[in-house]
């Protein structure tokens, strides 16, 4: 940067003077930036609305447009404490009669009393002979796995060599005993035990696993056995699944219970309440911010603007500009419009032309609905919406009534609504990505336009700057030799 000499010998504020004469320039300039903090801004604010149109879009509606999307069943159980299910949409509507007759066990064996023991006791203290050996099969049938007592084995060396053999293993000092199980629960998960030869047979003597004369030694693992409708099925697990129904026992022995399996009414009243909650929230916002008030007079701060105001000031300035950004935006008018219309239009189920009326699904009216809450509808009965709460729930009632026609209605509703939103999020070249609903690569090519524009402006203030303090320079390199000419005439004159 050039050196740039101040009024010295002419007193001028040349500062002052030359900021002035750049003044218009500078104002072209921060024109600009203005306009690329407004486009930033408006890209900010589509950006998060775009966000909540898409999850209405690819979310909820996806999953709300085919008629299988509404076909939950649920299973009610006379006894929870027995047993409890999960319902899958393939199942039957019937009711069941159910017996869990004996729950799953796990394979387990506590040990005698080694007195006295603790885990860092020697096998060999113990009594047992070094080279003994015993095999563990983790479940039936499964290959055996050998373990050799050496020479210094501690109780809670033999601990780890069981569980890397397949088992649960552990030792419980204060009680001195050993605890052995197996990793799932079944007969065919159950363990076993065996000690080789008369020294691993001893082995399993002195380790309290097993009594005099007895060489193996088996967790008593035990299957799980219901009966449903007369029928018995046995489970290594107390899950069973039979026809569509994941059963799982939690009491045996007791009475027989009965599952009646049904439409989920309750699950398509609920789908389509939570699907108007979201539709009422974006539409409202849409329509606020469509609708929001003028912000004419009010631009985005200059540096020097925002030095004169406080946080707050500023924070407020801002905010009036940014609740404004999208108010008129037409790309939100063709959105929410075409949303709106679609819900308008209904559909036709077996022939009739049905509407959200005939399932008592209104907007409130012009008068009697809140500022920019026109639009959104609300579901007459529905408890937890006060404005409607007093009035009778048809839609309940028609689900009760006649399930697949509510069905029938919504999906293709909600066909309708995705096809609308698909088509208003398809790419165009140059103008839009897919999922976009808004402009997003015609704005970004108009703010990188704004960069460029910002930089030749900001070239043309900087070298208007500079041809005018050249000029300032050489009237302050004039007026310095004048002044010199005078001195040296005075001295001439004795002055």
């Amino acid at each position: 940067m050039p050196i740039r000499i101040t009024g010295m010998n002419s007193g001028l504020d040349t500062e002052s003077i030359i900021s002035e004469l750049v003044k218009a320039q500078k104002t072209k300039g921060e024109k600009v930036k203005k306009s690329q903090t407004k486009l930033g801004w408006k890209q900010e604010a589509w950006k998060e609305l775009n966000s909540k149109i898409y999850k209405l879009f690819n979310s909820t509606l996806n999953n709300m447009r085919m008629e299988t999307d509404y076909s939950k069943k649920t299973t009610d159980v006379s006894n929870s404490s027995v047993a409890s299910v999960i319902t899958s949409d393939n199942a039957m509507n019937a009711t069941q009669r159910l017996k869990v007759v004996n729950l799953a066990t796990t394979g387990y064996v506590t040990g005698e009393e080694l007195s006295g023991a603790t885990g860092n006791t020697t096998l060999a203290s113990l009594g047992i002979t070094a080279g003994s050996k015993i095999q563990v099969a983790a479940s039936k049938g499964g290959t055996p796995k050998e373990i050799e007592i050496t020479a210094g084995m501690t109780i809670d060396g033999l601990v780890g060599s069981l569980k890397n053999a397949g088992v649960e293993a552990s030792f419980d000092s204060k009680n001195g005993r050993l605890h052995i199980a197996s990793r799932k629960s079944g007969e065919t998960n159950d363990f076993t035990i065996t000690g080789v030869g008369s020294d691993g047979a001893d082995a399993l003597q002195k380790l309290g696993l097993a009594a005099a004369g007895q060489s193996v030694v088996t967790g008593g693992g035990k299957d799980a056995t219901i009966e449903l409708n007369g029928v018995r099925y046995t489970s290594d697990s107390n899950t069973f699944e039979v026809n569509g129904l994941t059963i799982t026992a939690l009491q045996e022995g007791g009475d027989e219970v009965t599952l009646t399996t049904r439409q989920d009414t309750d699950g398509i009243y609920n789908m389509i309440k939570n699907f108007f909650k979201e539709y009422n929230s974006l539409i409202n916002e849409m329509d606020k911010l469509y609708n929001a008030e003028s912000s004419k007079g009010y631009e985005p701060l200059t540096d020097d603007e925002r030095d004169e105001m406080s946080d707050s000031e500023i924070e407020k300035w801002e905010t009036k500009i940014k609740d404004s950004i999208l108010r008129r935006d037409s790309n939100l008018s063709t959105i929410s419009s075409g949303m709106k219309n679609i819900l308008l239009q209904g559909v036709t189920v077996n022939g009739e032309k049905m509407y959200l009326s005939h399932f008592g699904i209104e907007t409130l009216g012009y008068f009697n609905a809140g500022e920019n809450e026109k639009n959104a509808y609300h579901i007459n009965g529905d408890e937890d919406d006060d404005a409607v709460s007093s009035k009778e729930n048809s839609l309940k009632a028609a689900i009760a009534a006649d399930p697949d026609t509510v069905i029938s209605f919504f999906a293709q509703l909600s066909q309708n609504l995705y096809a609308e939103l698909d088509k208003q999020s398809r790419s165009v070249d140059g103008v839009r990505s897919f999922g976009k609903f808004y402009d997003d690569k015609k704005m970004k090519e108009e703010y990188d336009n704004y960069t460029t524009k910002i930089k030749k402006e900001e070239e043309k203030l900087t070298a208007l700057e500079d041809r005018w303090y050249k000029k300032f320079s050489a009237m302050e390199t004039a007026l310095a030799k004048m002044q010199s000419n005078q001195n040296a005439v005075s001295a001439l004159l004795g002055g």
